[in-house]
Formats: structure tokens, sequence, C-alpha cells
């Protein structure tokens, strides 16, 4: 019994130690305000993936459509970090897709790793107190 006892904690201490390997700690907002000073002024959204990842494909006309549609009103950007890993070490990013949502002073208000709808980027900036109105079309 004492050995089973002695392999089973062994095997608790090993899942522990994996735990420990894969979740990193959150990054502060302060971390991040360096990479996200470009367009101050505007809210902005930054998409941190790359162009071959299946959610991040899926994610790309979403971000086009957000980009045309709330052009002036919202700062939309993609970034590929298989391309550009450095850029992704910048954004503290663990897992792609991660939408990270800034107010318009740059200041990182959020995070979302995974696939995201352009409905739910929506309601998700009004939940942070950012009502976003389309842009108006020109001529109309």
């Amino acid at each position: 019994m004492g050995r089973t006892f002695s392999t089973g904690m062994f095997f608790i201490a090993a899942l522990l130690l994996s735990l420990m390997l894969f979740v990193v700690p959150g990054e502060t907002p302060a971390q991040t305000e360096k990479v996200a000073k470009g367009n101050l002024g505007l809210p902005r959204i930054v998409d941190v993936g790359a162009d071959k990842c299946i959610p991040c494909i899926m994610m790309a006309p979403i971000l086009e459509e957000l980009k045309k549609e709330y052009a002036g009103v919202l700062v939309v950007e993609f970034v590929d970090v298989w391309k550009n890993p450095q850029t992704g070490q910048q954004y503290g990013v663990r897992g792609i897709p991660t939408q990270i949502f800034y107010d318009a002073n740059g200041k990182e208000l959020k995070r979302h790793i995974g696939f995201i709808s352009k409905q739910e980027i929506l309601n998700q900036f009004q939940r942070l107190g950012i009502s976003l109105k389309p842009a108006k079309k020109k001529g109309i």
C-alpha cells in the first residue's frame, strides 16, 4: 500500500508541476501599455494570431468588417505572432487568437482567448463602457 501511495503522490506532483508550467500569471495592463500607445483617442482591439491558425482564419473576415464598418471610430489591428514572435512576447500572449481590448487612452481593459464573434466583440466593448456607433457612410 505504501508503494501505491508513493506512485499516486508522484502523479499528483507531476500533474501540479505541469499545470504550473502552462499557467502563466496574467499580464497587467501596465505591462502592455508600451505596445498600446499607437492610436490614442480611439478605442482599439488588437487580435494576436497567425494567418494559418484555423480560429484566426475565422476571425479575419470579422476583423475586416469591423475595420470598415467602424473606420474612424475603432482601431482594429491584427498581429501575426508566427511572423513576428517578438510582438507576441510584447503582448504577453499565451494562446492564439487573443483579442486585447483597449480604451481610447491605450489602457488595456480586457483579454479574450479564442474565436469571438463580431457581435460579442461589440457587446464586450459595451460591457466595458465603450459604446461604438458605426462610422457614417459617405454620400448617405
